[in-house]
């Protein structure tokens, strides 16, 4: 019998095993190891970023950090009409936004929140919304009883209306996802669309376990784009079931927690942080 893996706690490694799917790797946003001029250059590509810790959890230590464009200024050589724009920089980490002049001096507050540890950057998806929320998906990936991969629960998760991370244990609100898609979507398409975050879920876990073969169970996290995209953010080896305790169908934690005992784990089902949300 192939040994269980627990949990696989480094994000670049995840994310670099995933890349070599080419299917998959459409849906992976650019992620590098953080430094002062990769966060720069990334930030002058994409003007919004979120750099996370490799190997953070439970959405604990995750800053988005943007480049922004203030009041234009005259230029020096150019005369009356010649005018550029005041960069900015600002990050926010938790309720805290902080902005900053010029870009050494927001890197060198940045240092200071991340404390010398190891972090990477990756290109900011600018998530739909729902009630001015941003909102992203958790889809469960067990092995069923048979051994297969098997697309177990999907749940919309709200963030909290002052932070940037949807996390349930960061505030976060869970929804069913097609409650947080009918604003987007006929019927049609969000069947359609449900349907293929699972198949992505399900590749994500074949890609993993062939470096990984003693995998049982993943939560992948799918932010959908403003064209209905989906990226893939972030993969948990170790997920926490809690966002399916939230939902009124409870047929998915049932299925969630029997699947688990059958490759012998057992979730903590008492979830006091995430809130059910209101439909």
């Amino acid at each position: 019998m192939k040994e269980q893996i627990r949990r696989i706690s480094n994000k670049l490694t995840k994310t670099r095993v995933l890349a070599r799917s080419q299917k998959l790797r459409r849906h992976i946003p650019v992620t590098r190891k953080m430094n002062q001029s990769v966060l720069h250059e990334m930030l002058q590509k994409y003007q919004m970023v979120y750099i996370k810790p490799c190997c953070g959890s439970l959405g604990q230590g995750v800053i988005r950090v943007e480049k922004t464009a203030g009041n234009s200024l005259k230029s020096k050589n150019g005369g009356d009409h010649a005018r550029r724009k005041r960069m900015s920089y600002r990050y926010q980490t938790g309720t805290q936004i902080h902005t900053f002049s010029d870009y050494d001096k927001a890197y060198r507050a940045i240092h200071r929140e991340t404390q010398g540890k190891s972090y990477l950057v990756q290109k900011g998806i600018r998530l739909l919304v729902y009630k001015g929320r941003p909102f992203d998906i958790r889809v469960m990936v067990q092995r069923n009883l048979k051994g297969q991969w098997e697309a177990t629960g999907v749940a919309g998760r709200v963030a909290h209306p002052h932070k940037v991370v949807t996390n349930g244990s960061q505030g976060g609100t869970i929804y069913p996802v097609e409650e947080l898609l009918n604003a987007y979507t006929s019927t049609k398409t969000r069947k359609a669309l449900i349907a293929a975050m699972k198949k992505i879920g399900v590749k994500s876990a074949r890609q993993l376990s062939t470096a990984y073969p003693g995998l049982q169970e993943i939560g992948v996290d799918i932010a959908l784009d403003r064209r209905l995209k989906p990226w893939i953010l972030e993969v948990n080896t170790a997920p926490d079931p809690c966002p399916f305790t939230k939902l009124k169908d409870s047929r998915m934690i049932h299925r969630i927690v029997r699947y688990g005992k059958a490759y012998g784990r057992t979730y903590n089902l008492k979830c006091m942080k995430a809130r059910q949300g209101v439909v």
